[in-house]
């Protein structure tokens, strides 16, 4: 029987880090850290734990999101007069923020969070920047909103690294904010107020946190500088997170501030490292992606938002080649689904190169494990998370596949990471159950809050489409 209330979970078969095994003992402690993974084993009469028939593989962390925009996903398809692009869907984007309340943002973020762990990730990264009022005025409680955000992991049970995002300017050069973005504002107090209580707040919730300055063109480099040294007081291994690249019109306006482009000024002027994670690094010259990737900080790819957004290709073949460090994140959420951000990943390389497979080597691999595997491991380290492959004191973050599946039947071991991800089918039933921290979240397709998530999101998405009509 296991001891000091430790748990204990039994899967048939389960991918570790050194390859698939066998008939696997599960022990874990009280906060659902790995203590013991013992293959070849049976089981006792008496055995009282959960036992897992499908095949076990780690979660995927979710390295960017921004929850309250997928709400708005589909709504930003109309092109106006002038064509569409990054810049006039941010402009909807706008529009469309200024009806949410802390109650709204509470019952979309719960949801998507349900949506996430349904699709197989089981952390994320909230890039959060939706903090005041809609006056743009300060709530009594100046983490108002990044405590709705905790609330929504704890109701949907996913592993949350809080990342308050500091916005000061609309511009290099610090132009004056817009109307659009007044709820998102700090000065550097107001800001090193909200991480010590997003501290405090994190600590209480048993969360993580770190800091996300926005851009730089929305702080400058006393503002960067300052949120640094502020996170550092409180915790110096906590993860840093920036857009970075994402657009020419960004990296062109970097340009004539600065005299250097994004990638270029940041690796210049900052200690970028392995607590860094750089989000939209579309646009690299072969230099950059060479000096991103050998400063073992982690690339942020978000497929299906950046060609849903039209940003570009992130180079990920020259990236590939410095054995750089990347994870993948669904942003703006136009798709919540782990594995259709790396499948895309895989088929940019293929369309661009009329080729196949190209992200692999070695004969005989899986192209399906080296993406899940890095994009796992990857994502962990940019979320300070231990997560990323099931071992010995890792959290027990993983995600149990149906054998039953049609995606699935007659594949065995990596063949069975391959078909999750290239063999899409419409009712996708490959996932069977999901855990986060030991526990079950997702089982035969039900979260755990289903009905009373759904109920409350339905409630929130009625009243902000009468504001918005």
């Amino acid at each position: 029987m296991p001891e000091n209330n430790d748990k204990q979970l039994f899967a048939k078969h389960l991918l570790t880090e050194s390859g698939w095994a066998k008939d696997v003992l599960i022990k874990l402690d009280c906060n659902g850290v790995v203590l013991e993974l013992k293959p070849d084993s049976r089981l006792d009469a008496d055995f009282s734990g959960v036992q897992l028939q499908g095949s076990v593989i780690p979660g995927l962390p979710n390295s960017h999101s921004h929850a309250f925009q997928w709400a708005m996903a589909g709504l930003g398809e109309k092109s106006g007069k002038g064509g569409d692009s990054f810049w006039t869907w941010r402009q909807a984007m706008y529009g469309f923020v200024d009806a949410i309340s802390p109650e709204d943002l509470q019952a979309i973020a719960s949801a998507l969070y349900m949506q996430m762990l349904k699709a197989g990730y089981t952390s994320v990264g909230e890039f959060h920047y939706l903090h005041h009022n809609t006056n743009g005025a300060a709530y009594d409680n100046p983490a108002e909103m990044s405590q709705r955000i905790l609330e929504s992991a704890k109701e949907s049970g996913i592993g949350l690294t809080l990342l308050p995002v500091f916005y000061r300017y609309s511009g290099f050069g610090e132009q004056a904010p817009n109307d659009g973005q007044k709820r998102f504002i700090h000065d550097q107090q107001a800001y090193a107020t909200l991480i010590d209580n997003v501290a405090k707040l994190s600590e209480q919730y048993q969360q993580s946190f770190g800091i996300a300055p926005h851009s730089l063109r929305a702080v400058n480099q006393q503002d960067l500088s300052f949120a640094i040294d502020h996170l550092n007081s409180l915790n110096d291994k906590a993860p840093i997170h920036i857009h970075i690249a994402e657009q020419m019109k960004e990296v062109n306006d970097c340009l004539a501030f600065h005299g250097k482009r994004p990638v270029e000024w940041l690796l210049d002027n900052l200690n970028v490292s392995e607590r860094w994670c750089l989000v939209h690094a579309t646009h690299m010259t072969e230099q950059e992606t060479q000096r991103v990737a050998q400063s073992n900080a982690v690339a942020a790819i978000c497929t299906t938002t950046e060609a849903n957004l039209g940003d570009g290709f992130f180079p990920m073949l020259d990236y590939r080649k410095h054995q750089g460090r990347w994870s993948v994140g669904s942003d703006s959420h136009i798709s919540v689904d782990a594995v259709e951000e790396l499948r895309w990943l895989e088929y940019q390389q293929r369309l661009a190169q009329q080729s196949r497979t190209l992200l692999v080597e070695k004969e005989n691999s899986s192209n399906g494990l080296w993406l899940w595997q890095q994009a796992a491991g990857a994502g962990a380290q940019s979320l300070g998370r231990k997560a990323g492959a099931i071992k010995v004191g890792n959290k027990a973050d993983f995600i149990e596949l149906n054998p039953e599946s049609f995606a699935l039947l007659g594949k065995s071991d990596h063949q069975l990471i391959d078909a999750f991800i290239f063999n899409h089918q419409f009712n996708n039933d490959v996932i069977r159950s999901v855990w986060v921290n030991g526990e079950c979240q997702v089982s035969d397709g039900v979260h755990r809050n289903e009905e009373r998530i759904r109920h409350q999101y339905h409630k929130a998405i009625n009243r902000l489409s009468q504001c918005i009509a």
